[in-house]
């Protein structure tokens, strides 16, 4: 199969760990015989830098013309230490994810058996934890309308939703149990918030449409408190954009590392994968990034863009084998040996 996908790596640690999802992906593309065109595109603080804009024209064609897309993170301290600045390399990632459509964010959460004790929590609560969040990506708060008044005393920000933008994310919400374990969880604060009763009659009127599925209601902060006391309750969660943000966050920690965690954001034209963690500014260039949540997440693009499961599993396997062995960067390896990213990207690829 021809795979077309464009490579985003962005700032920070992103070159790092998106190159060594491309060798892994690489190796892939041999042992099944497959050939991938890898188109770069800049995006974030990179193509502030180069073109004044996060998220340029020319990169929104080369996704659009992709099968897929490969990103790295967005971010940059001096941008973060300016609150002034009048673009920042965060408007790119909204940019794109509206522009492409990507309405839907795909993350999951689970543990890996020989990393169980390097989570903060006990051993007890997180085994057998596998559940998926579903955050709407293009709507609430962080589109709404925003402002300051009063002199600039008083600041703003609009949550808007309609109906359609909740239908759409929770009709993913339901597809997604029926292939796993047909319980679905719509988080929101309909004690308090206008959209979030929109968001829970919204899912009940869906109800009857997937008789199979078995949806509770439960308030943000009730889940915030689950997620740590009994994830593995859960399975598949739908919510807004930004109680999403915040709760898949909270998760991360629960596999014992956020590099670790891969996702996806999908819609309505082409789907971007992409790692949990941030830029991780600090650690650029020291080749030290754990580069294993974006390897996951190119796991999840030939599953998922592709339909190729077998080899979305031999990444997955290869993974599994490297954390069972050891080879792992220094935010893994305790008082043991700490690979580099690029050596375990190497390794990966010469296991594969």
């Amino acid at each position: 199969m021809k795979l077309n996908i464009a490579l985003l790596a962005g700032d920070g640690i992103g070159p790092e760990v998106v190159d060594q999802a491309v060798k892994v992906s690489n190796a892939i593309a041999k042992k099944f015989g497959h050939e991938i065109t890898w188109t770069p595109a800049l995006t974030g603080a990179a193509a502030i830098d180069a073109v004044g804009e996060p998220y340029p024209d020319e990169t929104h064609e080369i996704c659009m013309k992709a099968d897929a897309v490969l990103f790295g993170a967005i971010g940059h301290p001096k941008y973060d230490n300016d609150p002034s600045a009048k673009v920042r390399p965060e408007q790119g990632l909204l940019k794109m994810r509206k522009k492409l459509g990507l309405f839907a964010n795909v993350r999951p959460t689970f543990t890996f058996p020989s990393l169980i004790d390097n989570s903060p929590l006990k051993r007890e609560r997180i085994e057998g934890t596998d559940l998926v969040f579903l955050r709407e990506l293009t709507g609430g708060i962080y589109f709404g309308e925003k402002g300051r008044r009063d002199g600039g005393e008083t600041a703003y920000d609009n949550c808007v939703y309609t109906r359609d933008e909740v239908k759409r994310l929770a009709k993913k919400g339901f597809e997604l149990a029926m292939t796993r374990s047909k319980k679905l969880c719509c988080v929101d604060k309909a004690n308090v918030l206008e959209t979030s009763r929109l968001w829970r009659e919204t899912v009940q009127s869906m109800e009857k449409d997937y008789p199979e599925v078995t949806v509770s209601y439960e308030f943000v902060d009730a889940v915030a408190m689950r997620l740590v006391q009994w994830p593995n309750s859960y399975d598949v969660l739908i919510t807004e954009n930004l109680f999403g943000d915040i709760l898949t966050d909270e998760a991360s920690v629960i596999s014992g590392s956020m590099g670790l965690m891969p996702s996806a954001s999908v819609g309505e034209h082409t789907s971007l994968y992409e790692p949990i963690h941030g830029s991780y500014p600090q650690a650029t260039g020291l080749d030290i990034a754990n580069p294993l949540a974006t390897v996951l997440s190119a796991a999840m693009m030939f599953e998922d863009a592709f339909g190729l499961t077998a080899e979305a599993k031999a990444i997955r396997d290869v993974v599994d084998k490297s954390l069972a062995e050891g080879v792992v960067t220094e935010d893994l390896s305790g008082k043991n040996k700490a690979y580099k990213t690029s050596e375990v990207g190497d390794w990966l690829a010469n296991h594969i």
